[in-house]
């Protein structure tokens, strides 16, 4: 509890090592639905001004379809404000845009992400997971694997080298990259500390500089040798090269860790929930309801951070321009006033208008590539085994934005014993 207040943190990020903190979101959503929470100094990370968060769905969806109200643009989309210096920086990627600029960018990259594009890569997806959980369920054994590990990291970071069109043996860059970005809140990824000691932030200019080296590396080959991917699209359309690194930034990170996160949650939920296991295994549910279902419960993505452009209310609390606006994907999913038994998993809950891709002009560009890789890797699961036991507790990333695992230990059942 923050003392000065009474109202739940929910942002230190260390609580979400625990788990979604379901009783916290709770609280806020049903006694203070926009809540001022403050900003402490937190594992190294200097403190900031505090801000406002927003845990009820309609209150979130208002924000995220509202950017003249609340701009991505201002102070980005982060909790944490960027250094000031960096910010014109940081302000060239889509994701921290406002309309119309960011209109035009999102039309000019989503002629790189048609269906037909993506559906090309269901096959290769198919066999990749294929192959992953095969060997997987062969090292178990009978016992136990890391299914994170063994396959969930594999299947979403080489499904990306694909789509984009990065080498295969390259997807080390990647991955390290997308650590670097993401786990800068975690113990196990120690930041990386600038001359006076103070950690530095991993999407300034100095941290992406060999990362935006290898995108302009790879668009001179793009452009000399086209192919049927994502990068080759992108080298050869308008993007000046400034927008090109932004995106090739914003399609390594997000498009990796989208379905990095979501994968191994959504089978944690599958084995915290063994009735609706084996449902899935059955066919008793649609495999569309179901990804949507367990993306709701286990949403990639905590939170994101808007500024207020002007004086405004939202449920009745006046927020001043300039304020921060984190709005909680996490909780919205819970919300009592949207979802019947929020915590009861239903993988044929529908309706079900998660916002686990957001909403608005910022919905998520990828999420039909998301719920491919996802269908496929539930319906190869299925195939591959009886179903998925928890063998001991997940090690969750500590985080307040991304809502990752680190490990899941599982026992991979026979195929003739269903899910207990």
């Amino acid at each position: 509890m923050q003392e000065s207040s009474g109202v739940p943190d929910v942002f230190d990020p260390r609580i979400y090592a625990a788990g979604i903190p379901h009783d916290r979101f709770r609280a806020l959503r049903d006694r203070a639905p926009v809540s001022w929470q403050e900003e402490p100094e937190i594992l190294g990370w200097p403190a900031g001004p505090g801000f406002w968060a927003v845990t009820r769905h309609a209150d979130v969806v208002r924000v995220l379809k509202d950017s003249g109200t609340y701009s991505s643009a201002l102070g980005a989309t982060q909790i944490r404000d960027p250094d000031p210096v960096d910010l014109p920086f940081i302000r060239r990627m889509m994701l921290n845009q406002d309309p119309p600029v960011h209109g035009r960018l999102r039309r000019l990259v989503s002629r790189a992400f048609t269906p037909a594009r993506i559906e090309r890569f269901a096959a290769t997806a198919r066999e990749r997971a294929r192959k992953l959980l095969a060997e997987a369920v062969a090292a178990a054994a009978g016992g136990e694997v890391d299914l994170v590990r063994t396959v969930t990291d594999d299947y979403a970071l080489l499904n990306l080298t694909d789509l984009l069109g990065v080498p295969a043996d390259d997807r080390g860059l990647l991955h390290a990259w997308t650590e670097r970005v993401i786990a800068y809140q975690d113990p196990d990824e120690p930041p990386v500390l600038d001359g006076d000691g103070r950690p530095v932030n991993p999407r300034s200019p100095a941290m992406l500089a060999e990362m935006f080296a290898y995108a302009q590396e790879l668009a001179v080959y793009k452009r000399a040798h086209p192919a049927d991917d994502v990068m080759t699209s992108l080298a050869t359309s308008e993007l000046a090269d400034a927008e090109l690194e932004m995106f090739f930034f914003l399609l390594t990170v997000a498009g990796n860790d989208t379905v990095r996160a979501a994968a191994p949650g959504g089978i944690l939920a599958l084995a915290e929930h063994p009735s609706e296991q084996r449902r899935l295994w059955r066919g008793d549910v649609s495999m569309a309801t179901a990804v949507d279902e367990l993306l709701r419960v286990h949403p990639p993505v905590l939170s994101f951070r808007r500024t207020a452009t002007q004086d405004t209310h939202l449920a009745g609390r006046k927020i001043p321009a300039g304020g921060k606006v984190v709005v909680f994907h996490a909780s919205a999913n819970h919300d009592e006033r949207v979802f019947p038994a929020p915590h009861r998993l239903d993988l044929g809950r529908t309706p079900n208008p998660h916002v686990s891709f957001g909403d608005g002009p910022h919905v998520c560009l990828g999420a039909h590539f998301a719920r491919l890789q996802l269908r496929v890797f539930y319906e190869e699961t299925r195939a591959a085994c009886g179903g998925l036991a928890l063998v001991g507790p997940p090690r969750r990333l500590v985080s307040n934005f991304v809502n990752g695992i680190k490990s899941l230990p599982v026992r991979p059942l026979e195929p003739s014993v269903p899910p207990s």
